[in-house]
C-alpha cells in the first residue's frame, strides 16, 4: 500500500507543479468535464459501438494528452527521484508525462494475482476449494451465496478487492457448473464484486482512500475498526439479502430438493481435477503464503515498501516456475484489455486532474459542509460516492482529506465528515462498473463466462443496492454522531 500512497502523493506533487504555470480557464475545466462524461456514454454504449473498453478509453486518453498539452496543462522535462543512498541530490530520469500518471500498483495486482491463479488453477487447488466448500454447502445455492460473500469480505479485508474478486470469482464459477446452476452465476458475481468495495471498509488498510483520509485525520487502526465492522456487517448481510431477493437464490425447499441435491454433491469427487499431489500441495503452500504475505505486507520489512504489487508479481514468478517450459501458455491467458484499459482510464483520471476537474468537484462537495451537522454530514457522503463513480477515488479522496484538513473549523479525529469521505470514496464504486477496479474485474469475469450484462445492465442491477449501502451508511454516520462517538466542534 506504501507504495501506490507514495505514486499518489508524487502525483500531487506534479499537479501542483503544472497548476503553477498558470491558471486553468473555467472553459478549459468545462472541456474536459464533457470529454469525461463522453468517455462514460461511450462506456455505456460499448456494445452498440463494438469495440473493447480499453480501445474506448484508449481514444479518450490520447485525446485528452493531446489537449492537456497544447493547453499546457501538463507538467514536461525530468522527473526528480529519491537522492540515492548517501548521495546529496536526487537523480534525474527523463520519462513520458504519462507513465506516472499511471497507478502501477493496481496493474501490477491485477497481473500478477492473475497470473498466480491461472497457474495454480492447473494444479486443482481452486477446483479442490470450490467442490469442498459446495459439499459443506450441501448443494443449497442460498447457503453457498453466504459462504461466498463472507470469504469476499474477509478476501477484501485482508488483501485487497481485486485479488479477491478474483479468487472468488474463480471459485464461483467452478461450484455452480458442478451444481449445473451456472443461471445463478451472473447473481452471484455482481454480490462479489459489491461486497469487495464493503470489505474495503472494514480496516484502516484495506483499501487506499481508508490510508490517505485515516493518515490525514489521524484516526487510529484499532478505531477504525471498533467504528467500521458494525456497518460491514449490516452492510454484508443487507447485500446478501437482497441479492438473494433480486436473483432469485433461494435455498433447498423440502426433503425431495434437499435429497435431490446431496445425492448430486455426494459424487462430486474434490480430487478428481488433481492431476500431480506434489504440485497441488505446492500450489497450497504458495496460497496460504500469498495471503500471508500480502496481509502482511504494509508491516513487513523490505515489502512494505516494494507494495502488494510486487508481491503479486513475486509469487506469480514463483509458481510459473512450475510450467517453465511452456509459460507462454499463461502469458496469453492474461486479459490484457482488463490492463490497456486501466492504463488509459489513469491517464484520463489524471489529465482531468490537472485540467481542475476534480478541484470543481472538491469544490462543490466543501460547499455542501456548509450546510452543517447531519444534512452536510449526508451530502458529503452521497456527494463522495457519486464522484468516486465515475472518477479515481485515490486523488478524490486525498483532494476531499486536504480540504477538511485546511477546514478553519479544525475539525478532530472523531469528526463524522472523515468518516462521509471514507464511506463515499468505497460504496461509490458500487454504482457503475468502472468505479472501482474489482467491479471492472467483475464485469471481466462476467463476460469470461458470455453473461449478458451490459455497462447500462450493471447500472440498473447495482444501482440499487449500492442507494441501499450509501443510505445506511449515511443512516450510520448520523447516529453515531447523535450518540457522541463522532462529533463536529462547535467553532
Amino acid at each position: 500500500m506504501s507504495s501506490m500512497t507514495g505514486l499518489l502523493l508524487a502525483n500531487a506533487e506534479v499537479a501542483q507543479q503544472a497548476g503553477g504555470h498558470h491558471e486553468v480557464s473555467g472553459g478549459v475545466t468545462a472541456l474536459f468535464a464533457v470529454l469525461l462524461v463522453a468517455m462514460i456514454a461511450a462506456l455505456a454504449l460499448e456494445e452498440k459501438i463494438h469495440a473493447k473498453k480499453s480501445v474506448i478509453v484508449g481514444v479518450f486518453a490520447g485525446a485528452c494528452l493531446v489537449l492537456a498539452t497544447a493547453l499546457d496543462l501538463l507538467p514536461f522535462g525530468a522527473v526528480t527521484l529519491p537522492p540515492l543512498a548517501g548521495g546529496s541530490a536526487g537523480h534525474e530520469i527523463e520519462m513520458p508525462v504519462y507513465i506516472p500518471a499511471i497507478d502501477w500498483g493496481v496493474i501490477t495486482i491485477i497481473l500478477g494475482a492473475s497470473l498466480f491463479v491461472e497457474v495454480t488453477s492447473r494444479s486443482g487447488v481452486f477446483t479442490w476449494m470450490a467442490i469442498s466448500l459446495t459439499k459443506k454447502s450441501g448443494g443449497d445455492p442460498w447457503k453457498l451465496l453466504l459462504a461466498y460473500g463472507i470469504l469476499t469480505v474477509v478476501f477484501s479485508a485482508m488483501l485487497n478487492n481485486v485479488t479477491a474478486m478474483i479468487i472468488i470469482g474463480s471459485l464461483t464459477g467452478v461450484s455452480l457448473t458442478k451444481l449445473k446452476r451456472t443461471d445463478l452465476l451472473l447473481g452471484f458475481l455482481v454480490v462479489e464484486g459489491l461486497l469487495t468495495n464493503v470489505g474495503g471498509l472494514l480496516t484502516l488498510i484495506s483499501s487506499v482512500p481508508n490510508i490517505i483520509v485515516g493518515g490525514i485525520a489521524g484516526i487510529g487502526f484499532v478505531d477504525f475498526f471498533l467504528l467500521a465492522a458494525p456497518y460491514v456487517v449490516i452492510a454484508t448481510a443487507t447485500t446478501l439479502w437482497m441479492g438473494r431477493w433480486k436473483f432469485g437464490i433461494r435455498g433447498l425447499r423440502g426433503e425431495e430438493e434437499r435429497a435431490a441435491a446431496e445425492a448430486l454433491v455426494a459424487g462430486f469427487d474434490e480430487n478428481e481435477s488433481v492431476p500431480s499431489r506434489k504440485f497441488f500441495w505446492f500450489s497450497i503452500g504458495s496460497l496460504v503464503l500469498f495471503v500471508a504475505f500480502l496481509a502482511g505486507q504494509s508491516v513487513l520489512p523490505v515489502l512494505k515498501e516494494l507494495g502488494m504489487g510486487f508481491v503479486a508479481l513475486s509469487f506469480a514468478g514463483l509458481v510459473l516456475i512450475a510450467y517453465k517450459h511452456e509459460v507462454d501458455k499463461f502469458y496469453q491467458a492474461v486479459d490484457w484489455d482488463l490492463l490497456a484499459f486501466f492504463a488509459g482510464l489513469f491517464v484520463v483520471i489524471n489529465t482531468m486532474e490537472h485540467a481542475q476537474v476534480l478541484a470543481v468537484i472538491g469544490s462543490g462537495i466543501e460547499a455542501m459542509i456548509g450546510a452543517g451537522g447531519n444534512l452536510g454530514t449526508g451530502l458529503l457522503l452521497v456527494a463522495s460516492a457519486v464522484a468516486s463513480s465515475v472518477t479515481d477515488n485515490i486523488p478524490l479522496a486525498a483532494m476531499l482529506a486536504k480540504i477538511l484538513k485546511n477546514n478553519p473549523a479544525e475539525y478532530s479525529a472523531n469528526a463524522p465528515y472523515w468518516w462521509s469521505v471514507i464511506f463515499g470514496a468505497n460504496l461509490g464504486g458500487n454504482i457503475t462498473p468502472i468505479g472501482s477496479a474489482s467491479t471492472v474485474v467483475a464485469m471481466t469475469i462476467i463476460n469470461k463466462h458470455k453473461l449478458p450484462l451490459s455497462f447500462v445492465g450493471f447500472v440498473k442491477l447495482a444501482s440499487l443496492f449500492a442507494v441501499v449501502q450509501i443510505v445506511i451508511a449515511v443512516a450510520y454516520v448520523v447516529v453515531l454522531t447523535m450518540a457522541g462517538v463522532l462529533s463536529v466542534p462547535s467553532g
